[in-house]
């Protein structure tokens, strides 16, 4: 697909990021899971139980009190040794041995015990211990253990610690039930713009990443910048619409993004690849979302480093998008003035485009007259041609006759407009059947 007008684009050349980790050391002053025994073993069992009194009853003994901070390795050397070789029995081919380090108060941290954890906390255990690369108030995050992030709060963890990947435990309220433990964590002097190390997102881009509408109205409430662009140049609404979504998922990201404009987020920001919002945003079939980035003012004809228009991202996805109604995005599109499918492209359109009858009818209805070949035959299989006899026919038919003088009307009008179509028409008080021809309503046919 191309614009009718050709434009060449120098594109630029962006070096991947090489990630630089230091080799890791092996600790040897850790508890083999696979090997504890006797009491040892038994204390790490009421960890993953949350049996409060046989904790009580171990650490009372003066020989064991060393286990309230206690790191247990829960990966098993020997399997590994054992398996190293045989990779069919290994589910992840993997050259190197992995330790997998934990705590008493991650475990109890992670998993809602929080009669555990403060026991373990009030018999001095150390409460920003990070083994593993997370401290146990990342562990009550990621799981949405909110009393217990709370109890690791009060007790001094450290709001702000930065784990071995490089995130803060802000950035780890990745689900909706973690909202209290983001709340906890602004109280307790987590920093609302703090940055991950690889990626440089704020928490707000990790909310509005994943479509968490509350959290993103707390961090903006509390002073969240709203378009730090990231390493990458994705600002949060640029996360928002760029995130893969379901059709469940469409009207979260919608509101989230609303929050974000409301706020003041810039509808015209760019990534390193020239992508805007209204780009991803076609790309997932957001129909909702394109209309509440076009009323915002966003450009419908901005053209990423490859060269393509929103209108280019969205055909190429309306055959896995069908549920998506991808057509109202098309639609949407060109009453705002998109470029048009060169005509001599129309044929592959079809080709990938028939399933959604609806959307092939939009982009035809953009044009005063069509050179329709056998090639369009061809393009349309038996399958969709028999689904939706009636549409095609009406559209194969025009290889005989011109358009109709009542679609070369509306062609005029609309040229006459510019792309100001969505402003001008509802303002003109014509009756509703006009009204929504202009603005190219489906009908299930073409003349």
């Amino acid at each position: 697909m191309a614009s009718e007008n050709t434009v060449t684009f120098n594109m630029a050349y962006v070096a991947p990021k090489v990630k630089w980790k230091k080799p890791k050391t092996y600790r040897n002053d850790v508890i083999a899971t696979a090997k504890a025994t006797g009491c040892v073993l038994q204390f790490w069992n009421s960890l993953l139980v949350g049996d409060e009194l046989t904790l009580i009853s171990i650490m009372d003994d003066d020989e064991y009190a060393y286990l309230v901070d206690a790191i247990y390795d829960t990966s098993n050397l020997e399997e590994w040794k054992n398996f190293r070789f045989n990779y069919r029995c290994l589910r992840l081919w993997s050259l190197t041995y992995e330790q997998e380090l934990t705590t008493p108060i991650h475990i109890t941290a992670g998993r809602g015990f929080t009669d555990c954890l403060k026991l373990l906390l009030q018999r001095g255990a150390t409460v920003d211990l990070a083994p593993s690369g997370n401290t146990a108030l990342h562990e009550s995050c990621v799981n949405c253990q909110s009393e217990c992030t709370k109890l690791l709060l009060i007790h001094g963890a450290n709001a702000n610690a930065v784990s071995e990947d490089g995130h803060m435990p802000l950035h780890m309220c990745l689900k909706p039930e973690s909202l209290q433990c983001a709340k906890y964590l602004i109280q307790y002097g987590a920093a609302i713009n703090g940055r991950t190390l690889d990626e440089d997102d704020t928490p707000l881009h990790t909310a509005a990443r994943n479509g968490l509408q509350e959290h993103v109205d707390l961090y903006l409430r509390y002073g969240a910048a709203v378009d730090k662009p990231n390493n990458e140049g994705v600002t949060p609404l640029n996360a928002a619409c760029s995130q893969p979504q379901e059709v469940k998922d469409l009207e979260r990201y919608l509101k989230v993004c609303k929050l974000l404009l409301d706020a003041g987020a810039d509808v015209h920001t760019q990534d390193q690849d020239k992508h805007t919002p209204l780009h991803m945003a076609c790309k997932n079939a957001n129909a909702d979302l394109v209309d509440l980035l076009l009323d915002n003012g966003a450009c419908v004809n901005n053209m990423d480093y490859g060269g393509e228009a929103p209108m280019h991202n969205i055909l190429k996805v309306v055959c896995y998008k069908i549920s998506h109604q991808p057509e109202r995005v098309v639609r949407a599109l060109l009453n705002h003035g998109s470029i048009r499918v060169w005509p001599g492209a129309l044929p592959t359109v079809l080709k990938h485009c028939s399933a959604s009858p609806r959307t092939i009818e939009v982009l035809l209805n953009a044009y005063t007259r069509l050179r329709v070949t056998d090639t369009w035959v061809e393009s349309v299989s038996p399958e969709v041609f028999k689904e939706h006899k009636e549409f095609y026919e009406s559209v194969f038919c025009l290889a005989l006759t011109p358009r109709s003088l009542q679609h070369l009307a509306r062609c005029s009008i609309r040229s006459f407009l510019e792309g100001q179509v969505p402003k001008v028409v509802p303002k003109l008080g014509l009756p509703t059947f006009l009204k929504n021809y202009l603005l190219l309503e489906y009908r299930g046919y073409v003349h």
